[in-house]
Order: C-alpha cells, then sequence, then structure tokens
C-alpha cells in the first residue's frame, strides 16, 4: 500500500449559495429531518421523478470527477458539483443535511465516508471517494464511486476495481421476494475472497423523498435484515470495502470516519428501485 502521510483536516471555504428558486429539501435550516413515516413502496411518479434525480446526481459526480487530479483540491471538485446540479434546477441534498456544510462528500484514503470537501490537495497515489445526491421534483438520487489520482499502487487500484464488483454482484442479487441481507450476504462473501473488511456501521438506506427513509440495508450478512424485497422499494446499495479492519474512528468534526488501523478504503453506490424481476439502477447518467 502507498507509503504517503495520513490525512489531516484543511481549511473549510465559506458555504456556496443555492439560487432562490430551487426547492429546498424540508430540512435545510433544521437540526435534523422530519422523520419518514411512508411506504418503502413508491408510486411509478415517484420512481420516475427519482430518475431524474439520479441522473443529475450521477452527471454531476461526473463532471466533477474530471477534474480529479494531483494538486487539485478537495474543495474545487465540491464547486463543481454543486455548480453543475444548481444549474440543472437541483438542491445538493448534503448541504445542511443534520448540518453537513457542503455540497457532495469527498473521503480520501484511510477516510471511509462522509469526508468533508477542503483545502486539502490530491497527490499522485491517493484515492478518492465521491458522494453526490441531487434532490429535485421532491425527491432525492444519491450515488457515490471512488477514483484513481494519478499512478497508484496496484494493492489500492485493485481494492478499487472489486468493490465496484461488489456493488455490481449485489445488485444482481436483488429480487423481489427475496429478504434484504441477500444484498450483504453476496457483498461480504465476495470481500472475504481477498480478506477485505466489509464496513458494518454505515450502511446503505432507503430513499425517496427522504433522503434517508429508515429503512437499513446491510453490506454484511445480517440475520436482523429480514425485510422482504418487493416492486417500487427504493434504496441504495453502498459497500465500504477496507484492506483491514471494519472498525473505525470519527474526526473531531462529527462527521468524517476513518479506517482504525488508517488503512485504505474504497466505496460505489447506486440508487435502485425494485423491479418485477430484479432491480432498475436510477442514477446512470
Amino acid at each position: 500500500m502507498s507509503g504517503q502521510s495520513l490525512l489531516a483536516p484543511g481549511k473549510l471555504s465559506p458555504a456556496r449559495t443555492v439560487p432562490g428558486n430551487i426547492r429546498r429539501p424540508e430540512y435545510v435550516g433544521r437540526p435534523a429531518p422530519t422523520p419518514y413515516t411512508g411506504s418503502e413502496v413508491q408510486t411509478p411518479e415517484t420512481v420516475e421523478a427519482m430518475r431524474t434525480a439520479g441522473r443529475i446526481a450521477a452527471r454531476a459526480m461526473a463532471e466533477a470527477a474530471k477534474s480529479i487530479a494531483p494538486g487539485v483540491t478537495t474543495d474545487e471538485l465540491d464547486r463543481i458539483a454543486h455548480e453543475y446540479m444548481c444549474d440543472h434546477g437541483a438542491y445538493p441534498s448534503t448541504l445542511g443535511y443534520r448540518n453537513f456544510p457542503k455540497s457532495l462528500c469527498t473521503s480520501v484514503n484511510e477516510v471511509i465516508c462522509h469526508g468533508i470537501p477542503d483545502s486539502t490537495v490530491l497527490r499522485d497515489g491517493d484515492i478518492i471517494n465521491l458522494d453526490v445526491t441531487a434532490y429535485i421534483g421532491g425527491v432525492h438520487g444519491d450515488n457515490n464511486a471512488t477514483y484513481l489520482v494519478g499512478d497508484v499502487d496496484e494493492e489500492s487500484r485493485l481494492l478499487v476495481e472489486r468493490t465496484r464488483e461488489s456493488l455490481n454482484r449485489a445488485i444482481k442479487a436483488v429480487r423481489p421476494g427475496r429478504q434484504i441481507n441477500i444484498i450483504g450476504r453476496v457483498i461480504e462473501s465476495y470481500a472475504k475472497r481477498f480478506g477485505y473488511g466489509v464496513v458494518r456501521d454505515f450502511t446503505g438506506h432507503g430513499i425517496n423523498s427522504s433522503f434517508h427513509s429508515g429503512l437499513i440495508v446491510p453490506h454484511y450478512d445480517s440475520p436482523h435484515a429480514t425485510t422482504v424485497m418487493q416492486p417500487g422499494m427504493t434504496f441504495t446499495i453502498e459497500p465500504m470495502l477496507t484492506l483491514g479492519t471494519h472498525e473505525y474512528d470519527m474526526w473531531d468534526d462529527g462527521w468524517t470516519v476513518v479506517t482504525k488501523d488508517r488503512k485504505r478504503t474504497a466505496q460505489f453506490e447506486h440508487t435502485l428501485v425494485v423491479t418485477d424481476t430484479g432491480a432498475e439502477i436510477l442514477t446512470l447518467p
């Protein structure tokens, strides 16, 4: 694995503004969202709206990813994704969610998830996850992917490739009538082939008009994840695999989650809807 120094918090830029004509999620300006009490099964109209939100989120992530290179700050990637979403009439869902200060998450190297974009400069050999969610039409679309920065060592490159594959395998396992723990069983069994840790305390989630509906989608084989998948259910799958332990520490910012052994970690995510025969990915560009 790369011998680069560990990440440290950088300097935050001022909060970015969103045009006044763009609809905000109900939690903006409040300490927490209103708990979701609706169904996990969505109407065709809601699913169609989520396709739009998911497409914008995927394109915003792809636009920011074009600028990933040594010397670029994570704050610059935030600016690009923020402007793309606003230019397309969407609100960046993370901005103001439980007081999160930025428009996407940038998780570098040992950061499992929820890294805050700041003055951190990407280095040759880093890996970085971009996690982008867009809110438009009253619904959210959520996706993330891990990217290579310049010349990355083989161990890290394989971790990224295999984490992407674990997501692909999990999506193929989605079927109506199956319990949701099949998703974690597929991911964990694949990850174990390579000795990877599977993060347990951060999971996939139900998503619709609510950013996080309350439905939990574990990425390990949990005996408690017995919810039966039904056509029209919408949720994310977002496995986080590590080169070492699944245990973690939290930075003082209350958001940035790092592996306890500070080994590298990768993540990929799509928002899905369960169909009559499997799953449709809603976060395709």
